[in-house]
């Protein structure tokens, strides 16, 4: 079966650094819904496209194709006292980055030192600014179920919503792997 809009992708892949250095390599394969759902990047699903089980390939991705540009203006020095004990160097918080400011998106900002009593959090992702390269296998195509389309999203390898065991309802979060955004 060919990769087209509302098939169910399952991929193996490695992410490197634009020098080759390893940064990830995917113990279970990522799980995406294809056609433009937002389960990947753009440039992966558009070399993704049309091919079958097997296909191997390797894509580059600038940041503006993946994580941004690196933003100083997301870096913040916050008062120690405002965090919880302990508190470590990679530790994250949600927030906004101007406080008080609700129209925003909250982002996630890691902790990147602590110094006396004060904090830096940078609301960058860890991988901004890098341009980044995937080396992607295909393992499985299938055709998505009507309720991965409603939901754009793929419930897993075999179609089943992955649901917590608490949950009487669909978590409309749940992947099988990775969610590379």
């Amino acid at each position: 079966m060919k990769i087209a809009k509302n098939t169910v992708v399952s991929v193996a892949y490695k992410l490197s650094d634009a020098q080759g250095n390893l940064i990830e390599e995917s113990d279970e394969p990522m799980v995406y819904l294809h056609g433009g759902y937002d389960g990947t990047f753009p440039k992966i699903e558009e070399a993704l496209d049309s091919q079958e089980t097997g296909y191997e390939t390797q894509v580059q991705l600038e940041p503006a194709d993946a994580f941004g540009e690196y933003d100083p203006d997301l870096v913040k020095i916050e008062p120690r006292e405002r965090f919880p004990e302990p508190l470590e160097v990679g530790m994250q918080f949600e927030g906004t980055p101007d406080e008080g400011d609700e129209d925003l998106d909250s982002l996630i900002y890691t902790v990147t030192d602590v110094a006396g009593d004060k904090v830096v959090l940078d609301g960058n992702h860890p991988l901004a600014g890098m341009a980044l390269r995937f080396a992607l296998t295909v393992k499985e195509v299938r055709e998505a179920t009507e309720d991965e389309i409603q939901h754009e999203h793929a419930h897993g390898a075999d179609g089943l919503e992955v649901l917590d065991e608490d949950d009487d309802e669909e978590d409309d979060d749940s992947k099988s792997g990775p969610t590379l955004h």
